[in-house]
């Protein structure tokens, strides 16, 4: 005869969940889709028990079960039936925040995928969630459903990262590989772009590089053990990419690609410096970020044991958010979240930022001058005087009958990138320039 007595079935772990569009739309449909799979890698069930959102009425083509609607979205953070909140607001600040702290105060784990919140506020939450045990996740905050979040934490956790780098935002990336595919200009394929979807009505916040500086920011502090440092990195977009430059990229042998790129090295006093840069690269074709394409995110990791990893897959949408969504409540639920920023809040640290001029490294550099003579012997003048050497230069004009436009365009040596900085400091302000040059720096192989 069998005395035991059976186990009771384990308690399911109570969501909220803030914010009823696309993503928070797509959590539900995953929970209900794959709610077995779920439940046993979760080792109990996730039950959404409370929902808010703008319209209370409104359809939005998914069930969602016995939850009670919350008009105040703050108020899903006291409630004593709620385990874990899900922020799928958006915003840095605002409504988003204040229920972010609320949950975290009371002792309620929060995950988000707000990835402009925890760029500027990423140090505070992991703070107030370390002093209420509050487990604080983020992994869909950065690249979508690519775990690169939980890559660096957990698969990467006994290296040195010493460099952290890639395509981080889907939008650009478009534009760039269609201009690439077409040669059409930057503005075309932004409108089509747009047309499509692929682009917001104001794409500022991405083309300009703003969205690849959230991600690069909180990927910098995971990889380093930084503390969130948003306004150190240095941000340029792809306005000023134009056909040409993408033409004269693909005839040198590498594509043009905005990328996020943070390391961190010793200064001359052995103190470290940490530099994070959001812009427009020269990729060579045999490196892999080159044949990225299309909407695709893809980070590449440089571990001193591991080597290079890259993590590639969707960036944005409704279906990869949503999973890494549900893949930190699966991590909640078994009690294995961890530490937001892999190290304790407390251990983070404030690195200095670094000089960017003690950087060696080549550039591509393109001019748009006057079609008048003179003007070729300016510009190496300025190169030679900053010391640049310049590799190689091709000159392209469109001539009219009152002097054209004329693109030209350098590679220069491997060299310090003061050097660069000084030489356009030089020509600025000299007539014989039309527009302000672009520098595209050569990612290293």
């Amino acid at each position: 005869m069998d005395d035991r007595t059976p186990s009771a079935a384990p308690a399911p772990l109570r969501i909220a969940l803030a914010g009823l569009g696309t993503v928070g739309v797509g959590v539900l449909r995953l929970i209900e889709a794959n709610c077995a799979i779920v439940e046993a890698r979760a080792g109990r069930p996730i039950e959404v028990v409370a929902v808010s959102a703008r319209e209370a009425g409104r359809s939005r083509g998914v069930d969602m079960g016995g939850a009670a609607f919350v008009a105040d979205m703050t108020a899903l953070a006291l409630r004593e039936d709620v385990d874990v909140v899900v922020e799928a607001v958006g915003g840095a600040d605002g409504p988003a925040l204040a229920l972010a702290e609320a949950a975290l105060g009371a002792g309620k784990g929060l995950v988000t995928a707000n990835k402009a919140m925890i760029a500027h506020h990423g140090l505070r939450l992991a703070e107030l969630a370390a002093a209420t045990g509050a487990a604080l996740a983020f992994e869909a905050a950065v690249a979508g459903g690519i775990p690169v979040i939980k890559g660096l934490r957990e698969g990467a956790a006994a290296n040195a990262i010493e460099r952290i780098y890639g395509i981080l935002n889907g939008t650009c990336n478009y534009i760039l590989s269609t201009m690439e595919a077409t040669g059409a200009d930057f503005a075309d394929v932004l409108a089509d772009a747009q047309a499509k979807g692929f682009a917001e009505a104001d794409p500022a916040f991405d083309v300009d590089g703003v969205d690849a500086a959230h991600k690069l920011a909180i990927l910098a502090a995971i990889g380093f053990g930084a503390r969130v440092d948003f306004p150190g990195v240095a941000i340029s977009g792809i306005r000023e990419v134009r056909a040409a430059d993408i033409a004269q990229a693909r005839a040198l042998g590498f594509v043009i690609r905005l990328v996020g790129v943070a390391d961190c090295a010793p200064g001359d006093d052995g103190e470290a410096r940490l530099l994070q840069r959001v812009r427009p690269c020269l990729v060579p074709t045999s490196h892999p970020l080159a044949h990225v394409t299309g909407a695709t995110n893809a980070v590449v990791a440089e571990g001193n044991f591991a080597g290079r990893l890259l993590f590639q897959g969707a960036g944005a949408g409704a279906g990869p958010t949503a999973s890494a969504i549900v893949a930190d409540l699966i991590d909640i639920a078994r009690g294995v979240a961890g530490a937001p920023f892999s190290v304790p809040a407390a251990a983070l640290q404030p690195m200095r930022r670094a000089d960017p001029g003690h950087r060696v490294g080549r550039d591509y550099i393109r001019f748009t001058v006057a079609d008048r003579t003179g003007v070729l012997a300016e510009i190496t003048a300025a190169m030679r005087d900053a010391g640049v050497s310049i590799e190689s230069l091709i000159q392209r004009g469109r001539a009219s009958e009152d002097g054209g436009e004329v693109l030209v365009a350098m590679v220069t040596h491997e060299g310090p990138e003061r050097c660069v900085t000084r030489a356009l400091e030089l020509l600025d302000g000299s007539p014989s320039l039309t527009a302000a040059p672009l520098v595209l720096p050569i990612l290293r192989d």
